[in-house]
């Protein structure tokens, strides 16, 4: 009965919403696992059976892309449905190719299975809080570059988003700086909302 309904709620959405959420979109994953951790493993466990009839080449280019896909996915979950529409040609043009640049940078030089190792968060933070999603190594837990951004009052500007990362390589120390948007001199709406 439980798959019955799962099957017809998965159906309904893509309906709905004119297959944009699909039946194998991440939001399913979210919903459908109850109690599971909110990392995600950058590579999906698959089973011995499914191994051993095919398992597919996938290089580094393409986790990479993959990693990048949820970059974006996960940026504009954090700017939800008031933040993102106002602030969405800026970061596509000028702050998200930075951003790519950044993870390949940081992810580019790893083999084949540090890669696979790879995971990203998949819960942004909300209210005024800078957290992005961290890209961080699925097997120990250890994050290897944390995308941030902050939300800055000027007096007599107004309200700015600055964009920036930290690296494993100082420790998260130094801010490196991706790039400003300016939203306006009313107070900006909270993330996620």
């Amino acid at each position: 009965m439980r798959n019955k309904l799962q099957k017809l709620l998965v159906s309904t959405v893509a309906v709905l919403t004119l297959g944009v959420i699909t039946s194998n979109h991440s939001i399913w994953e979210n919903l459908l696992e109850h109690g599971e951790s909110h990392k995600t493993p950058y590579t999906k466990d698959v089973s011995k059976e499914y191994i051993q009839h095919a398992q597919p080449e996938v290089d580094q280019f393409t986790m990479s892309g993959q990693l990048i896909d949820q970059a974006k996915e996960q940026s504009y979950l954090k700017f939800g449905n008031r933040i993102g529409p106002k602030i969405s040609n800026e970061f596509d043009h000028i702050i998200f190719p930075k951003i790519e640049e950044a993870i390949h940078m940081t992810v580019d030089h790893l083999n084949v299975n540090e890669m696979r190792d790879l995971a990203m968060t998949e819960k942004p933070s909300g209210d005024y809080s800078e957290k992005i999603f961290h890209i961080y190594q699925a097997s120990s837990g250890q994050d290897m570059i944390r995308f941030h951004v902050r939300t800055e009052r000027r007096p007599v500007d107004g309200y700015y988003y600055n964009f920036h990362y930290h690296t494993y390589k100082d420790k998260f120390a130094s801010h490196n700086n991706l790039g400003e948007i300016y939203w306006s001199k009313d107070t900006p709406p909270k993330w996620l909302s």
